[in-house]
């Protein structure tokens, strides 16, 4: 939309599209609801930037820092359960795609039990059909841990909102280059901003803790996630 459509508009009023409404509504129940608390970190990804180029020549197949964040948050929620939302209904990682109709939510199932290659190209395929408006209800279905990333658009840090179907949401920043002490000399490293907003009626602070850290962890050695 054009600074010029809006100023022909009446009042200046913008109309929001049915999917617009639909997302405000959700994520004001949401915040209503949950009693959210929020951690934050910061994860080193200098060896990830380096490996994930070497890996989308020899696996064929383009592999975004995006696939390592949900192959990462996956496998954490593997390992500390509580922060998935119905078990049951396996490790769910939906990532939020802004699509020409607004954002919407397409759902990687069983991310912890794919490769770093599968989730890659699933992100790929799916962020395409957001894209081009051609996501499906099963494609959007099942959501049982949340992932954003604004990285892209250059922010260096933010606080997700926990959409209603999660116990949590991982929200990824921009990766910047930081001066960082190693073994009395300085180096730069580029660095990624994480935060965690967590239901506090699900967890408390040590375990949501102990969870951002394991995925901190493993994207510092990315080698783990292959």
């Amino acid at each position: 939309m054009t600074e010029a459509s809006l100023k022909n508009r009446p009042g200046n009023h913008i109309r929001l599209r049915r999917i617009q409404k639909l997302i405000g509504e959700r994520m004001l129940a949401s915040k209503l609801s949950k009693p959210c608390f929020y951690i934050a970190s910061r994860a080193d990804v200098t060896e990830l930037m380096v490996l994930r180029r070497k890996l989308s020549k020899s696996l064929g197949v383009k592999i975004t820092s995006n696939a390592f964040f949900i192959r990462a948050l996956a496998l954490g929620a593997k390992k500390y359960p509580v922060m998935v939302s119905r078990p049951g209904e396996g490790i769910n990682v939906g990532f939020a795609v802004s699509s020409p109709k607004g954002l919407v939510v397409p759902v990687i199932k069983a991310a912890d039990e794919k490769t770093l290659a599968q989730i890659a190209l699933e992100d790929k395929l799916l962020t395409e059909k957001a894209r081009s408006n051609k996501l499906t209800l099963e494609d959007m279905e099942g959501e049982t841990v949340a992932l954003s990333n604004l990285g892209a658009y250059g922010i260096d840090f933010f606080l997700g909102i926990v959409p209603p179907p999660a116990n949590t949401i991982l929200a990824v920043g921009n990766v910047v280059r930081m001066l960082v002490p190693d073994g009395g000399r300085v180096v730069v490293r580029k660095i990624a901003g994480l935060s965690l907003a967590v239901d506090g009626r699900i967890t408390d602070g040590v375990y949501a803790a102990r969870f951002l850290d394991f995925i901190t962890e493993q994207l510092r050695e990315p080698q783990r996630l292959i």
